[in-house]
């Protein structure tokens, strides 16, 4: 007889994957742009595009891979204390994101525009979250234009990402929602035999 996974177990796999896949491609990322492109002032980065479809996927759960994607790059860039704490804690800012999916509900927003902003919105608010940890440790206010320009390429990356994650089925969609959905369809075929 199969043993089947719990929702807790299922849910925990998950969120694992995502944290793993997360922690390989920013390593990547901060590597590739330390060895090819040292000295510029640009970064790129899928903490939106990974945290994004987390909140999609579980709603707050994404707060870790926010910190965790801080913690990585902060890790592989030499950081120094504040800057973990202006990552790690600054990218918690995207957990406001989450009013969005509760004001319009996942569906809505998984379906329409609104899913392709949403990542959008999930980074700008981890940018503004940097800034305003910065500023809260004492940074100088003509540096805060920075936290938005230097990652302004992760934009595009960030909405490519989504936008193909929206393409695949069950990637960028609330769990619970994929899961019943695939139940009724595969009820809807065994009731068809």
């Amino acid at each position: 007889m199969r043993r089947q996974r719990t929702w807790k177990q299922y849910r925990t796999i998950d969120l694992a994957m995502f944290a793993v896949m997360l922690a390989i491609f920013e390593y990547i990322i901060v590597r590739a742009a330390n060895w090819w492109f040292p000295g510029q002032p640009f970064v790129v980065s899928l903490a939106a595009s990974v945290t994004a479809i987390v909140y999609m996927r579980w709603g707050a759960w994404g707060a870790i891979h926010a910190v965790e994607a801080g913690l990585v790059f902060c890790f592989f860039s030499g950081a120094d204390r504040s800057q973990y704490l202006i990552y790690c804690m600054g990218n918690l800012l995207s957990l406001a994101a989450l009013i969005m999916l509760k004001a319009l509900g996942k569906e809505k927003v998984r379906q329409t525009r609104w899913g392709l902003l949403f990542p959008l919105l999930v980074l700008l608010l981890m940018q503004t979250g940097r800034a305003a940890m910065a500023l809260a440790l004492g940074a100088d206010l003509a540096a805060l234009p920075a936290f938005y320009t230097t990652d302004s390429l992760s934009y595009i990356f960030t909405f490519v990402i989504v936008w193909i994650a929206r393409k695949l089925d069950g990637i960028y969609e609330d769990q619970k929602h994929y899961l019943l959905r695939i139940h009724e369809q595969q009820e809807e075929k065994g009731g068809q035999l």
